[in-house]
C-alpha cells in the first residue's frame, strides 16, 4: 500500500484553516470541530485573515478518556503534519532557536463554555528560542514577556501551579520599581522574572519547567482533553444541560502577538450591544497587549472605537470583516482580534450570548432587516430568558457582594427590611415598610405575609416548595433553600457564617440567580412594549396550543390576561379560605357535628366566594374560567400548635379539648393520599354544594349584566368513572337550581384533574362523563414516581448528581414516565370522547420542555402561573415551528 492510499483509508482526526485557500472544515461542523474550529473554518472559507492553524476533532477528546488518557493512534502523525503546513506558511520553525515558531493551544466544545479551560499562548519557548525570538524581532523586551507569560499559563493550566504566586512576583517587582502597570517594565525586568518563574516551579512541581518544545504542545493538548471534566466545566454543564459526552476539540493556531508595541494590540467585540441588543458595534482594545489581558482584566481596556484613532485603516477593514460575519451568520457574533505591526488576525467568531432585552431586540431588528424570517426569531430567543424581562431586575451597573446562595425559586429581583413572621410582614407593611419576608420554610398560613413582602427568602425546600410554587404564581422574587442560613425565627435573626442579620436589616434578592445580598441594590423596571410585544405577537400567530394562567384572585387574573393568557386553566378555591375574614367560618364547618352545622357555617363563606368569581369572571372578560373545588385536606385549616389552638378557642368559645379531638381525629399517616379532592365531596356534599351554588351564582349575576361567562367546574383527584359521575350529578343538580332561580341559562363545562395514575390509564370511561380533563402533574409526578414533593429535596440532588434522573421532575415533565400517562389519558380520553379538551395546570405548564411535550401529545392548552403566560406562548410557537401540527 502506498504512503498516499494510506492516508486516504486512515481517520482523520486534524482538520487544518488559516492561510490562503479554503480550510478542511466547514462552519456546520461544529458537533466534529467544536465551536471555535467550526468557526476559523468558516472564516478562512469567507477569505478572512486567520492565522494557520489545525483542530483536532471532539471524538479524539472522547477516544482519549476511552483509551485511559492516551493518544488514540495516527494522532502524532496527522499532529506533526499540521505543524509542517504551519511552519511553511509562517516561514518559521517549532524548537527552531533561531527563527522559532510559537503556539496558542485553545480548546473549544460544540456549544461555547465560558471559562471552561484556560488559553496557553506563546508555546515552543525555551531558554534558546527567547533569545532566537529577541534577535530577529530586534525586540528583547518583547521576546522575554512572551517567555514569562507562556510559563505563567502553562503552569497554571498544564501543571497546576497557581496563577496568583506568579501575580505576587510581578506585583513585587512592580512595587521594587515603584511603577503601576506592567507595561512599564522593561525586558530586564522580564527576565529576571522568567528565573523567579523557574524557581517557582521547580519549587512547587519538583521538576524543571519543561524546555522541549514537543513534550510543551502534548502537555497543551492534554491539559485542554483534561479540562472538559474540571469541576468548573462539569459545573457550568449541568447548569445548563450540556450532556458530558460531547468532549472538547482542540484548537492549535500560530501565536500572532498583539504586545509588540503600539502598532500591535488585542481585542474582544460584538457586533451589537450584548446588554441592550442596540445595533452598534460594541468591545474593548488594548494597545500592545495579548489576548487574555482583555479578558482577565487585568489592564482596563479602551472602547474598540481607540483602535479607530490610533490605526484608521486596520479599523475600517475591522468593520468590513464584522459587517460580513453579521449578514454571513445572520446573528450578533462575538468576535477577537489581534493586531500585529498593523495586520490584522481573526482568533475566533461565535454567537454572542446577550440579555433577554437584547435577544428580543436583536431577533426583531433582524427582521425589520431582512436578514432573518419571524420563525428563525422566534428560535433566537431563549423562552426561559424571558423570565428576566418579567419583573424588576437587578441594576446592570449596580457593584454588591453575595451572602449566601440559595435556589432561584421565582425570578425578578426584591429589596427590603427582614421580618421573620407573616404578622409581622403584614404589620410592617401597614406602616408603608418594604419587607422580605425569610422563613425557614413557609406554610399556607403565611399567605397574607407573602402576599405583602416584596420578597421572600427560605433555607430550607426547593424550586417546588409551597413558597417557590405561591411566590411564582404571584409573580414575587423568591429565594428557597438556601441552606447556609441559619433562621432563628424567636431571636428574629438569620446567621451566614459570622454575618447576623437581624429583624428590620436591609437585604436584597435575586429570584434570578439565587444570590442573597447584604444592603439595598438599584432595581431597574420592566418594559414590555415595542420589540417583546412585537415578537409575542408572531409567537401567537404561530403557535397552535392555547396558553391559559392559573390564577386564584383578580389581581393575578388581571397580570395574566395582560401578559397574553387566554383564560384561567386552574383557579385554586383553598387560597380563597385562608384570608382572615373567612377562615373562622371555614373553621366553624370542621367543627360542627352534623351536616345542619357545617352547611350553617358554609352559608356564611357563600358571599364571600360568590364574590371572589364575579371578581375573576369580569377580570377574565369572557374567556373561560376553571375553577376546582376544594382539595386539600381539612387538617390544613386547623392550627397545629397548642398555642394557636388555646388562642382558637377563646376566639370560637369552643372547649381546648374539643379542638384538640378535632385535629387529632383529622390527623392522616399519609395525608397526600387521604381525605382530600373529590373524597371530600362524596363525604360532603354540602361543602362542593355552596361552592359550586357561589361559582353560578356569581356567574348568572354577571350573565344579566350581559356578560358572557363560560364557567368550567373541575373535580380533583378522581381515580374511577363512578367517583365523577356522582360528583357531576350534584353539579348539575345545584347548577340547574341556581339558573332557574336566576332566570338565566348559561353554558357550562364539568370535567376533571388527571392526577391519579388509575384515572390516566381509565382515560375512556372517565372521559365519558368528563367534558375536560386538566393533567394535574405536580401530584401525578408525586403519585408516578411514589416521591413526596415536601420530602424529595432530601435525595434529589443526590439523584441528578450521580444522573440517576436528567432533571428535577417536578420542574421538567418526566417525558418517559408521567409523560405516557399524560399521552394515554389524552388518547384514550379522546377516543370515547371526540370534543374532549385537555390541559395542564402543574408547573410544568411553565416549563419550555414541559410544554413542547404538551404539544406534541395533542394537548389543547397549557395553563401556568401569570408571570410565565409569555414564556409558554414563545415556546408553544417554537414547539409548532419544530414540529408542525
Amino acid at each position: 500500500m502506498s504512503v498516499e492510499t494510506a492516508k486516504q483509508t486512515r481517520k482523520k482526526m486534524v482538520y487544518a484553516f488559516g492561510g490562503p485557500g479554503r480550510a478542511e472544515g466547514e462552519g456546520d461542523m461544529k458537533i466534529l470541530l467544536g465551536g471555535k474550529g467550526a468557526g476559523l473554518a468558516e472564516m478562512t472559507n469567507l477569505g478572512i485573515p486567520v492565522p494557520p492553524g489545525f483542530t483536532i476533532t471532539t471524538e479524539v477528546c472522547i477516544e482519549f478518556y476511552n483509551n485511559g488518557k492516551k493518544w488514540p493512534e495516527g494522532l502524532e502523525e496527522q499532529v506533526k503534519e499540521g505543524l509542517k503546513r504551519i511552519e511553511e506558511l509562517m516561514g518559521a520553525k517549532f524548537g527552531d532557536p533561531d527563527n522559532p515558531l510559537l503556539l496558542s493551544v485553545r480548546s473549544g466544545a460544540r456549544v461555547s463554555m465560558p471559562g471552561m479551560m484556560d488559553t496557553i499562548l506563546n508555546l515552543g519557548l525555551n531558554d534558546q528560542a527567547v533569545e532566537g525570538l529577541a534577535r530577529k524581532t530586534n525586540n528583547p523586551r518583547f521576546a522575554w514577556d512572551c517567555y514569562r507569560r507562556f510559563i505563567q499559563m502553562y503552569s497554571d493550566v498544564v501543571l497546576g501551579v497557581d496563577h496568583d504566586h506568579f501575580e505576587k512576583l510581578i506585583q513585587a517587582r512592580k512595587d521594587q520599581k515603584g511603577v503601576k502597570l506592567d507595561v512599564e517594565l522593561d525586558a530586564e525586568d522580564w527576565k529576571a522574572l522568567v528565573a523567579q518563574y523557574k524557581e517557582l516551579v521547580l519549587r512547587e512541581t519538583g521538576k524543571p519547567f519543561p524546555q522541549d518544545p514537543w513534550e510543551q504542545l502534548k502537555g497543551a493538548i492534554n491539559a485542554v482533553f483534561d479540562s472538559w471534566n474540571n469541576p468548573r466545566a462539569i459545573k457550568y454543564r449541568e447548569i445548563n444541560g450540556i450532556p458530558h459526552d460531547w468532549g472538547t476539540a482542540v484548537n492549535v493556531m500560530a501565536m500572532v502577538f498583539g504586545n509588540m508595541g503600539e502598532n500591535s494590540g488585542t481585542g474582544v467585540a460584538f457586533t451589537r450591544d450584548p446588554a441592550t441588543g442596540e445595533k452598534r458595534f460594541f468591545g474593548e482594545y488594548l494597545p500592545n497587549a495579548q489576548g487574555e489581558d482583555v479578558v482577565a482584566g487585568i489592564r482596563t481596556p479602551y472602547p474598540v472605537s481607540e483602535l479607530e484613532r490610533r490605526m484608521p485603516e486596520v479599523y475600517k477593514q475591522l468593520e468590513e470583516i464584522y459587517k460580513k460575519l453579521e449578514n454571513h451568520y445572520k446573528d450578533m457574533q462575538d468576535i477577537e482580534f489581534t493586531v500585529q505591526e498593523g495586520k490584522l488576525y481573526m482568533l475566533q467568531t461565535r454567537s454572542g450570548k446577550r440579555t433577554a432585552r437584547a435577544a428580543v431586540k436583536i431577533a426583531v431588528d433582524m427582521v425589520h432587516e431582512g436578514l432573518i424570517d419571524k420563525k428563525t426569531a422566534l428560535l433566537r430567543v431563549d423562552p426561559k430568558q424571558l423570565d428576566q424581562l418579567l419583573h424588576p431586575m437587578i441594576d446592570p451597573k449596580a457593584k454588591y457582594e453575595v451572602l449566601a446562595k440559595g435556589l432561584p425559586a421565582s425570578p425578578g429581583a426584591a429589596v427590603g427590611r427582614v421580618v421573620f413572621t407573616a404578622d409581622d410582614a403584614e404589620e410592617w407593611a401597614k406602616r408603608g415598610e418594604k419587607v422580605i419576608l425569610v422563613r425557614s420554610e413557609t406554610s399556607p398560613e403565611d399567605i397574607g405575609g407573602m402576599n405583602v413582602a416584596q420578597g421572600i427568602l427560605t433555607s430550607r425546600g426547593g424550586m417546588t416548595s409551597h413558597a417557590a410554587v405561591v411566590a411564582r404564581g404571584m409573580g414575587k422574587c423568591c429565594v428557597a433553600g438556601a441552606g447556609d442560613i441559619v433562621v432563628d425565627e424567636e431571636a428574629r435573626r438569620f446567621r451566614v457564617g459570622n454575618v447576623v442579620v437581624k429583624e428590620g436589616d436591609w437585604i436584597t434578592l435575586n429570584g434570578t440567580t439565587g444570590e442573597v445580598i447584604l444592603g439595598q441594590v438599584n432595581l431597574v423596571e420592566p418594559s414590555l412594549a415595542g420589540e417583546f410585544a412585537e415578537l409575542m405577537s408572531w409567537a401567537d400567530e404561530i403557535r397552535k396550543l392555547g396558553v391559559r394562567a392559573n390564577a386564584d384572585i383578580p389581581r393575578d387574573a388581571k397580570v395574566a390576561r395582560e401578559f397574553g393568557a387566554e383564560g384561567i386553566g386552574l383557579c385554586r378555591t383553598e387560597h380563597m379560605f385562608f384570608a382572615p375574614d373567612r377562615i373562622k367560618a371555614v373553621r366553624e364547618m370542621i367543627l360542627a357535628d352534623d351536616a345542619a352545622g357545617r352547611e350553617k357555617a358554609l352559608a356564611k363563606l357563600l358571599p364571600f366566594q360568590k364574590n371572589d368569581f364575579i371578581g375573576l369572571f369580569r377580570e377574565m372578560q369572557g374567556r373561560p374560567v376553571t375553577i376546582r373545588l376544594l382539595d386539600p385536606p381539612l387538617h390544613e385549616f386547623l392550627p397545629q400548635e397548642e398555642e394557636q389552638l388555646q388562642e382558637l378557642s377563646r376566639e370560637m368559645g369552643v372547649p381546648v379539648e374539643k379542638l384538640r379531638d378535632r385535629v387529632e381525629s383529622l390527623k392522616e399517616f399519609n395525608p397526600m393520599l387521604g381525605h382530600r379532592g373529590c373524597r371530600l365531596g362524596i363525604t360532603y356534599p354540602e361543602i362542593y354544594n355552596m361552592q359550586v351554588r357561589a361559582i353560578f351564582e356569581a356567574a348568572c349575576e354577571l350573565a344579566k349584566e350581559g356578560m358572557t361567562v363560560v364557567p368550567e367546574v373541575m373535580i380533583p383527584l378522581v381515580g374511577t368513572k363512578k367517583e365523577l359521575e356522582v360528583l357531576r350529578k350534584n353539579v348539575e343538580r345545584v347548577a340547574e337550581e341556581v339558573m332557574a332561580a336566576a332566570g338565566v341559562k348559561l353554558e357550562y363545562r364539568i370535567g376533571t384533574m388527571i392526577e391519579v395514575p388509575r384515572a390516566a390509564v381509565t382515560a375512556d370511561e372517565i372521559a365519558q362523563v368528563a367534558d375536560f380533563f386538566s393533567f394535574g402533574t405536580n401530584d401525578l409526578t408525586q403519585m408516578t414516581f411514589g416521591f413526596s414533593r415536601d420530602d424529595a429535596g432530601k435525595f434529589l440532588g443526590a439523584y441528578l448528581e450521580q444522573e440517576i434522573l436528567p432533571a428535577d421532575p417536578f420542574q421538567t415533565l418526566d417525558q418517559e414516565g408521567v409523560g405516557q400517562l399524560v399521552r394515554m389519558g389524552v388518547e384514550k380520553g379522546r377516543a370515547a370522547n371526540p370534543n374532549l379538551k385537555t390541559g395542564i395546570c402543574g408547573e410544568h405548564g411553565g416549563d419550555p420542555k414541559s410544554i413542547e411535550f404538551c404539544h406534541r401529545v395533542g394537548l389543547t392548552y397549557v395553563s401556568c402561573s401569570p408571570y410565565r403566560v409569555p414564556i409558554a406562548r414563545l415556546a408553544a410557537a417554537q414547539a409548532q415551528i419544530k414540529y408542525p401540527r
